[in-house]
């Protein structure tokens, strides 16, 4: 398994709510989380696959109006 961290401004419940639809969509994911009491509001994602998952996270967040930089691992 492969975590990946993104750092977003997905800040609140109503914005996890937002984005969940988008990121249900990427089969790829195993699970993911926001840990809004971050002040990065940092993004964990975990894989099993290692395909493009910095591109296609990034895609779909975007998709829902969020901003998101994938953190250097």
């Amino acid at each position: 398994m492969t975590t990946y961290q993104f750092r977003t401004n997905i800040n609140c419940s109503g914005c996890i709510e937002k984005v969940t639809p988008f990121l249900s969509q990427l089969q790829e994911l195993d699970s993911w989380e926001v840990d809004t009491k971050n002040p990065h509001k940092i993004l964990t994602v975990t894989t099993s696959g290692d395909q493009k998952i910095n591109e296609l996270v990034t895609a779909k967040v975007r998709e829902a109006g969020f901003t998101i930089t994938p953190l250097v691992q």
